[in-house]
């Protein structure tokens, strides 16, 4: 079995690890910089539950010198995988399925969508349809990212917590190529269930994101810092309620309530967002995948999103007096 983590930075990297753990896997790596550097000459280092291992996988930043893989994990940001979705091509054969990992409303979201708006392409998330037209929607298996991990230095990843990896093709069939994938992920000490509808789970985790994120940006809180505080509690509240209608609007259930939803990111303590981390960084800002597309959904779906459309406008300009937003 191969299997190819294009973007092997924190979650890539750490799912990379686990993975190389399981013989029958023939395990790869793309990545670039200083990363790649150290995995190629020291290995990958993961910390996990206070011990570190060291793990010797083939890092490679061209995919030319890759063939087929049987699955392609994408770990990259969503803005750097609409970049350089053409550069797959020699990772793909016949049968090659194409995971998406990552945070955001996917390229594929519309793809067997039960309703009018299906064959719907967004332009947010995929500008001009390179993802849509270069790895095609038929080879994707959707994947909702729980764990949180983090380069501390090249070449080492410490996670932080989490194992679940949710898997669902687009058509909430349980294919076999679904299933083996949540096989081979168990082995590697996952939880991967299949779920056979994926975008609610999607849109559990976008809940959170398009409040949590953008409002750490704002306020370079935490998430405890945020929550606790009675007026951003508030804020983070009514921009999921909005997010909510938007997702009820194209037929999403959601299994608990906002209030939950909220707790649950709150028992994660002082944890930075991943959007707050790349502000502080002066890296690109996932505004788009996570914000923007739900704003461009509420336009397809007829809802009104004042707020969301408010705190898009604030976040973008921070993020381009910073240089972290990805024109």
């Amino acid at each position: 079995m191969k299997i190819c983590i294009y973007g092997a930075g924190a979650i890539g990297g750490y799912i990379a690890a686990q993975l190389a753990t399981i013989d029958a896997v023939e395990i790869t790596c793309i990545a670039r910089g200083p990363h790649l550097k150290a995995i190629r000459s020291r290995g990958l280092t993961l910390i996990k539950d206070g011990e570190e291992k060291v793990f010797q996988i083939k890092c490679v930043e061209n995919p030319d010198e890759l063939g087929p893989q049987d699955y392609v994990i994408i770990t990259l940001k969503a803005h750097s995988a609409a970049l350089i979705s053409d550069q797959m091509k020699p990772l793909f054969g016949p049968q090659t399925a194409v995971v998406t990992a990552q945070n955001g409303v996917p390229w594929w979201y519309f793809y067997n969508y039960d309703g009018s708006l299906k064959g719907t392409r967004l332009s947010t998330v995929d500008p001009g349809g390179r993802q849509w037209d270069f790895i095609g929607p038929d080879r994707v298996i959707g994947c909702v990212v729980y764990p949180a991990a983090k380069i501390i230095k090249p070449g080492v990843i410490v996670h932080e917590y989490g194992n679940r990896l949710s898997l669902g093709e687009p058509s909430g069939e349980k294919t076999e190529r679904v299933k083996e994938l949540s096989s081979i992920l168990a082995q590697a000490n996952f939880r991967a269930p299949v779920r056979p509808r994926i975008r609610d789970e999607i849109w559990i985790k976008l809940w959170g994101n398009v409040s949590l994120n953008p409002v750490s940006a704002l306020t370079g809180g935490t998430l405890a810092q945020m929550i606790d505080n009675p007026g951003v509690h508030k804020v983070i509240r009514d921009l999921m309620v909005e997010a909510q209608a938007v997702g009820e609007a194209l037929g999403v259930r959601f299994a608990v309530d906002v209030d939950k939803r909220i707790a649950g990111a709150r028992e994660v303590g002082d944890h930075k967002t991943s959007m707050l981390q790349d502000l502080e960084l002066g890296r690109p800002m996932e505004i788009d995948a996570i914000v923007s597309s739900v704003q461009e959904l509420a336009r397809l779906a007829g809802v009104e999103t004042p707020l969301i459309d408010s705190v898009l406008a604030l976040v973008k300009s921070r993020a381009r007096l910073s240089g972290c937003y990805a024109d």
